[in-house]
Protein backbone atom coordinates (compact mmCIF):
# COMPACT_ATOMS: atom_id res chain seq x y z
CA UNK A 1 0.00 0.00 0.00
CA UNK A 2 1.38 3.41 -0.64
CA UNK A 3 2.13 5.76 1.95
CA UNK A 4 2.72 2.53 5.01
CA UNK A 5 6.15 2.61 4.67
CA UNK A 6 7.85 2.89 7.43
CA UNK A 7 4.63 1.90 10.18
CA UNK A 8 4.18 -1.94 11.72
CA UNK A 9 1.01 -3.73 11.76
CA UNK A 10 -0.85 -3.35 14.96
CA UNK A 11 0.56 -6.69 16.68
CA UNK A 12 3.94 -5.87 15.42
CA UNK A 13 4.21 -2.66 16.91
CA UNK A 14 7.22 -1.88 19.41
CA UNK A 15 6.27 -2.07 23.26
CA UNK A 16 8.56 0.43 24.29
CA UNK A 17 13.02 1.17 24.60
CA UNK A 18 13.13 -1.76 26.71
CA UNK A 19 14.29 0.79 29.69
CA UNK A 20 13.44 0.04 33.32
CA UNK A 21 10.72 2.11 34.48
CA UNK A 22 11.50 4.77 36.94
CA UNK A 23 10.23 3.51 41.11
CA UNK A 24 9.34 5.53 44.10
CA UNK A 25 10.96 4.23 47.42
CA UNK A 26 8.33 5.69 49.80
CA UNK A 27 8.34 5.34 53.83
CA UNK A 28 6.16 6.75 56.03
CA UNK A 29 7.21 8.89 58.09
CA UNK A 30 4.74 10.96 60.34
CA UNK A 31 1.48 9.54 61.24
CA UNK A 32 -1.68 9.85 59.69
CA UNK A 33 -3.58 10.36 62.95
CA UNK A 34 -5.05 13.83 63.71
CA UNK A 35 -5.14 14.53 59.51
CA UNK A 36 -7.54 15.23 57.44
CA UNK A 37 -9.37 12.16 56.30
CA UNK A 38 -8.34 12.89 52.60
CA UNK A 39 -4.72 12.80 53.54
CA UNK A 40 -5.46 9.31 55.47
CA UNK A 41 -7.49 7.96 52.72
CA UNK A 42 -4.03 8.97 49.88
CA UNK A 43 -1.58 7.23 52.70
CA UNK A 44 -4.10 4.46 52.61
CA UNK A 45 -4.17 4.61 48.53
CA UNK A 46 -0.02 4.36 48.03
CA UNK A 47 -0.01 1.21 50.40
CA UNK A 48 1.06 2.75 53.94
CA UNK A 49 -0.47 2.24 56.67
CA UNK A 50 2.11 1.89 59.43
CA UNK A 51 4.78 4.20 60.59
CA UNK A 52 8.22 3.49 59.39
CA UNK A 53 6.49 1.26 56.20
CA UNK A 54 7.98 1.06 52.97
CA UNK A 55 6.71 0.97 49.65
CA UNK A 56 7.88 0.55 46.02
CA UNK A 57 5.67 2.03 43.35
CA UNK A 58 6.00 3.06 39.74
CA UNK A 59 7.00 6.74 38.76
CA UNK A 60 3.78 8.08 37.47
CA UNK A 61 1.96 11.20 37.44
CA UNK A 62 -0.83 9.95 39.51
CA UNK A 63 1.33 8.60 42.26
CA UNK A 64 3.45 11.89 42.14
CA UNK A 65 0.34 13.73 42.61
CA UNK A 66 -0.89 11.41 45.86
CA UNK A 67 2.69 12.06 46.96
CA UNK A 68 2.47 15.66 46.85
CA UNK A 69 -0.55 15.89 48.75
CA UNK A 70 1.09 14.24 51.53
CA UNK A 71 4.74 15.01 51.27
CA UNK A 72 5.27 16.11 55.09
CA UNK A 73 4.87 12.82 56.21
CA UNK A 74 7.05 10.99 53.67
CA UNK A 75 10.47 10.31 52.94
CA UNK A 76 10.47 9.45 49.15
CA UNK A 77 13.87 8.04 47.23
CA UNK A 78 13.87 8.07 43.19
CA UNK A 79 15.15 4.02 42.59
CA UNK A 80 16.28 2.50 39.45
Amino acid sequence: MPGTEGKLPKKQKDKGSGAVAKQLQVTLKRSGIGRPERQRKTLIGLGLTKLQKTVILKDTPAIRGMIRKVDHLLEVEEIA
